[in-house]
């Protein structure tokens, strides 16, 4: 598929949320979950890495609730529990379980929460730069969550995703500030996250326990240099996955799926097809 049919999507209905995604491929299914940093959308987050899927997968990148092109409902709070049960929601509606799962950041915790109550929607899953633990909001996500609306401080956010600062351009910056800005995506990325935040991350977090149980075949991935989500959290995740392997990028930040594009592709296809 061209990319610019790619990136122009498509809508589904999901139990009454008109929900955007994208889809290219054949094969086995895998269903990307985006992060939640402002103005991301799944093609923000999956634009480098939905091709070369796609050329061995059959490979969904939705928005999820609260974010890019999908309902906004006046009356959702956005809570993690309204996230989780939108991608159950959309896997259910597309009829393609069990998946494969790739969970940025926020969208790791989605993914792991969907093992840990539906696990047989799952098959296998990537955990990248994941939350799903209880730790200490860091400077980083307190200014991801915090957001509102400058340029500059969109350049800041990016500057903080990256080590490599060659990245940080002043197009991919006014191209995030001006998706964060489009009407109502404010208002609900402020809902979702409202202050405190550390009530958010507990609400993202699953019983060590729990986390234990989960019998579903994991691959952690994360950026030594992470600013957003700590190395260590990607650790802890990893250590207590029964079923988990786990790859560690050097000179690398929260952004490995762009920062490391070829390598993340290579590592996230290889497991797949194990």
């Amino acid at each position: 598929m061209e990319m610019a049919a790619l990136e122009a999507g498509a809508y589904i209905e999901v139990k009454g949320i008109k929900t955007f995604y994208h889809h290219a491929g054949s094969g086995k299914p895998v269903v990307l979950i985006h992060g939640s940093g402002p103005g991301v959308s799944a093609w923000a987050n999956w634009r480098l890495v939905l091709p070369e899927l796609s050329r061995h997968f059959a490979a969904y990148a939705l928005d999820v609730i609260g974010f890019g092109k999908t309902d906004k409902p006046a009356d959702c709070a956005f809570t993690h529990d309204d996230r989780v049960n939108h991608v159950i929601n959309f896997i259910e509606t597309l009829r393609i379980a069990p998946v494969f799962l790739i969970g940025n950041s926020m969208g790791g915790a989605l993914a792991l929460a969907i093992a840990d109550r539906r696990p047989d929607l799952v098959a296998k899953m990537v955990l990248m730069g994941s939350i799903g633990i209880s730790f200490p909001i860091t400077e980083g996500l307190a200014e991801v969550w915090g957001y509102t609306p400058s340029l500059e401080k969109m350049r800041r956010l990016i500057d903080l995703f990256v080590f490599n600062k060659a990245l940080v351009t002043d197009e991919l910056a006014k191209l995030r500030y001006e998706a964060s800005i489009q009407p109502g995506y404010q208002e609900a990325y402020a809902k979702a996250f409202a202050p405190p935040l550390q009530r958010h991350i507990e609400a993202m977090s699953i019983p060590e326990e729990r986390i234990r149980r989960i019998q579903t075949p994991a691959f952690c991935i994360h950026g030594r240099e992470d600013r957003i989500i700590p190395l260590e959290v990607g650790l802890r995740i990893y250590r207590l996955l029964p079923h988990a392997d786990m790859h560690i990028f050097g000179e690398c930040g929260h952004w490995t799926q762009i920062e490391k594009t070829a390598d993340f592709n290579a590592l996230v296809i290889r497991f797949f097809q194990s």
